[in-house]
């Protein structure tokens, strides 16, 4: 199979779909309840797979590359953002991590939007609790790795030479 535009993009949304079944499976096999960052990361990854997938069906040329391509990399650049957050979070000594604060279920019902979005990227303490890791590294470095890959995979796609 060629590598053109629709085949990176479709590779781009099955990666993206994988993470996010991976996700799934930790959380209701495996029992590990994810924080609101990582919540916040879920879905960057679905916005980003959305994307990628809208592009591959469309596959369009000229300037749909660039809206397409460009949107993607906005979810994956949010995704960046929110993995360094959650990574500085971990590594905080423990007497400056911040205090557990109400889950997001509960923000949501209770809290404007913006005020929901603001409390998650202050972090709590159920954000900053390593609770796997693998090769030394804890879930946030591994979802940054994930969205500079994506991230590498988007902008090759973004080729004008690549049909």
């Amino acid at each position: 199979m060629p590598l053109n535009y629709r085949v990176l993009n479709l590779a781009g949304f099955a990666a993206c779909a994988v993470l996010i079944i991976s996700a799934l499976i930790m959380q209701h096999v495996f029992e590990m309840e994810p924080c609101p960052l990582c919540i916040f990361q879920r879905i960057s990854f679905m916005a980003a797979g959305l994307f990628f997938l809208i592009a591959a069906l469309h596959n369009p040329s000229g300037s749909g590359r660039t809206v397409y391509n460009g949107l993607t990399l906005i979810s994956l650049f949010a995704g960046i953002g929110l993995a360094l957050r959650h990574i500085w979070l971990q590594n905080l000594p423990p007497s400056e991590v911040p205090s557990c604060g109400p889950g997001l279920d509960y923000m949501i019902e209770v809290l404007p939007y913006t005020d929901v979005i603001s409390k998650v990227l202050q972090g709590s303490g159920e954000c900053a609790e390593v609770s796997w890791t693998f090769m030394g590294l804890s879930i946030p470095w591994w979802t940054l790795f994930a969205y500079l890959g994506l991230a590498a995979i988007s902008l090759i796609s973004a080729r004008r030479n690549i049909d």
